[in-house]
């Protein structure tokens, strides 16, 4: 753990980058347009099938109208997390290159170069653990309902695991000839990822700030030297 506390500070100064800016920026406006074209097709979508099938009118339609919008945004708080890794993905070897030349320049030079089609598919392939690793856990977050914290401590430890494993496969894309991260490595960096998510403000860093902190993580426990 205490590896990963000093790749993630680390990687919090990385913030100032302004390629790194650049690229939160950029996945920020394209979360916030998934969840507004999202939202607004689920909206008005719902509105046209209660009106179209008359099962609601006058004031009972307006009324769902406002229980679908606070649905929506309550749906985009739980799916935070889920976006904007898939997005931050996208842009991933851009960030995990510009750490790697400012810090590791040695490291840098020996790099493989990640196109797109990588990106796209490290990004499906998160988002597919993602939705799997929470659809098995999803009888024992019911189970957990009743203990009333039980419910988010799981989910906690189970995106843990599962951030993990997305953050060595994002930096692991660029150097396959390194070995693994060992499971306390890779959970440790996995839980400070997935706590951080679930800090307001903080959570629109997170993934920016987690792809970071795997790079660090990386060259760290090689012993890469630091520039």
């Amino acid at each position: 753990m205490a590896r990963a506390l000093q790749a993630f500070l680390l990687a919090v100064r990385d913030l100032n980058s302004p390629r790194v800016l650049r690229v939160l920026a950029q996945s920020l406006a394209l979360t916030l347009l998934i969840f507004i074209g999202a939202g607004a097709a689920i909206f008005f979508g719902a509105r046209w099938a209660l009106a179209h099938w008359q099962w609601l009118g006058g004031d009972s339609l307006d009324m769902a109208g406002v229980l679908i919008v606070l649905a929506i945004v309550a749906g985009s708080w739980l799916l935070f997390r889920a976006v904007a890794i898939v997005v931050v993905g996208l842009f991933a070897d851009g960030i995990v290159a510009d750490v790697e030349r400012r810090h590791y320049p040695a490291a840098a030079a020996r790099a493989c170069d990640v196109g797109w089609r990588q990106n796209v598919a490290l990004a499906l392939a998160s988002l597919g653990r993602l939705i799997g690793g929470n659809l098995l856990a999803l009888p024992v977050y019911i189970l957990l309902l009743v203990t009333g914290v039980g419910t988010p401590i799981f989910a906690l430890l189970v995106n843990a695991l599962l951030l993990g494993r997305d953050l060595e496969a994002m930096v692991l894309a660029r150097h396959s000839e390194r070995p693994r991260f060992g499971r306390p490595a890779r959970w440790s960096m996995g839980l400070l990822s997935a706590a951080s998510f679930v800090v307001p403000v903080a959570n629109l860093l997170a993934p920016i700030v987690s792809a970071a902190m795997a790079v660090h993580m990386l060259h760290l426990r090689n012993g890469d030297p630091e520039k």
